[in-house]
Formats: C-alpha cells, structure tokens, sequence
C-alpha cells in the first residue's frame, strides 16, 4: 500500500486501524489524519506521530485513500466538503460508518470515487475484530486487496456480493459482541448462584469463551463437531445443552438476529 491514508475522524476505531499500520511498518508521515477535536487531534499526534489536520479536506488532499470515520450523523456535512476534492483526487474510499449505504457515498463523492463499505466490530480495536466489506464494481482486485490490508490490522474480514446482506453482517458480528457479553455475564452469575466466588466465576466463564472461540477458529472443524466431541451421553454438558434446548435456545438466538437485521434496515431507510 504506497498510497498515502488519510482518516477522516480520529476516534477509537481510526485508533486502532492507525496503530495496526504502524505497527506493521507503515510510515508514519504517510498516515495524515483530521479530527475536529483538538484534544482527540493532539494524541494522535502524540500517540502515534502520524501528520494531523484540523479540516478533513487538508488530509484528503494528500492521500489516494480515504478511511471515513466519522460518526453517521456527521456524514453528509463531511461527503459535502469532500465532493469537490474527490473529483480531483479520484481516491479509493474506504467507509466504516454504520448505516451510511455505498450509493450515498459513491454519489456524493462523484464517479471518480471508489467506494468499499464495511463493518467492522469492536474487537477490531484489539486487533481481534471481524469487518465485511462491500465494494462497488468499479473497484478492482488490487484495491481489494489494499483495502483487506487496512483492515486487517484489525482482524479478519469477509466479502459480501449483495450490500443487502450488510444487515445480517451488523446483525451477526457488528452487535454480536454483546451476545458473546451477556451469555458471559449469565454463565458468571449461574455459577456464582452454585456456589462459586464471584469473581472465580466469571474468570471461568471468560476464559472458557475465549478458548472455545480459539478452538473453533484453530481446529478447522465446524462447531458442531467441536460441540459433540466434549459432549458425552448421559454427562453433565449433555444436561446443559438439554436445558439450553429445551428453552428454545436456537430459536431464540434467531428471533435475536433478525430483530437486529430488521432494526437496521429501518436506521438504513432513516438514514
């Protein structure tokens, strides 16, 4: 990636994703980026040594590829500043902006704009997160691949055909930390309610998420098999997972996301 990176937006995720490109040897003067925000400007700056600008027009001058950052709400006023730029600048544009749709973007910024959308989600700021990314026709295969090296100083990343299917993408992965959270959160008081300190509990429970997923991530096996393998006839998981059945655990769990996918699309339509 030779091109020059400007962020618009300084937050957390622009955080993380500028931290995992330097990490990883990117320059440091070719990262520019604009926050509004003297404090959130001066420790990027501080933090990372990366050039900084007031107005997000400065640093997209300078950069073949743009990373929108910027809360939703706050996106029209920024594409309306960018407009003119993208048509002499003609930069790959790469959005992380929930909700915002690759026609809004791409017509806003003119046909000179190349438009990736993508979802990223909060452990990517530990370098643990999963992003699906949709790119508009007019983006090739090398800056794909530019765009899959940006994001993966965040974690993984997945392509989707169909920008309609970015809501189950939210639905699954962008809200599905807080399902992880809360099935911790209640395997850490269920344990704790047989007896268990507190805080032993929820070490348990935490450790016990966090090697599952690494098993299911490393052994290259579906879930499924990983489940029947630890799970005897007549035992205490089998016990466990008929509970879970007998609640209507699956069932629940797709009502869930498809409550999530749903809700989206209506923020999308409001958007």
């Amino acid at each position: 990636m030779a091109e020059k990176i400007a962020f618009i937006g300084g937050g957390n995720m622009a955080r993380s994703l500028i931290g995992g490109l330097i990490r990883e040897g990117r320059a440091r003067t070719s990262i520019h980026a604009a926050e509004p925000n003297a404090e959130l400007r001066e420790a990027l700056a501080r933090d990372f040594g990366v050039i900084t600008h007031v107005s997000n027009a400065a640093a997209a001058l300078v950069a073949g590829i743009w990373v929108l950052a910027v809360k939703p709400q706050v996106m029209g006023a920024v594409l309306a500043e960018l407009g003119p730029v993208a048509t002499d600048r003609a930069p790959l544009v790469v959005s992380i902006a929930a909700g915002v749709t690759h026609a809004r973007i791409a017509n806003a910024l003119g046909a000179r704009a190349r438009v990736v959308r993508t979802m990223p989600n909060t452990p990517a700021m530990i370098g643990a997160g999963i992003t699906g990314l949709y790119a508009g026709a007019d983006v090739g295969a090398s800056e794909r691949s530019a765009v899959e090296a940006l994001l993966a100083t965040a974690g993984a990343t997945v392509w989707i055909d169909d920008e309609a299917q970015m809501d189950a993408v939210t639905a699954v992965s962008g809200s599905g930390p807080a399902y992880f959270f809360l099935l911790i959160e209640a395997m850490s008081a269920a344990g704790a309610r047989q007896g268990l300190p507190p805080a032993t509990a929820a070490k348990l429970a935490v450790h016990t998420a966090l090697g599952a997923s690494r098993m299911a991530i490393e052994a290259g096996e579906p879930p499924a098999v990983l489940r029947q393998r630890v799970t005897s006839p007549g035992g205490t998981t089998a016990a466990a997972l008929d509970a879970f059945a007998a609640g209507g655990f699956a069932e629940l769990v797709d009502r869930a996301v498809a409550a999530a996918t749903t809700r989206g699309q209506e923020l999308a339509k409001g958007a």
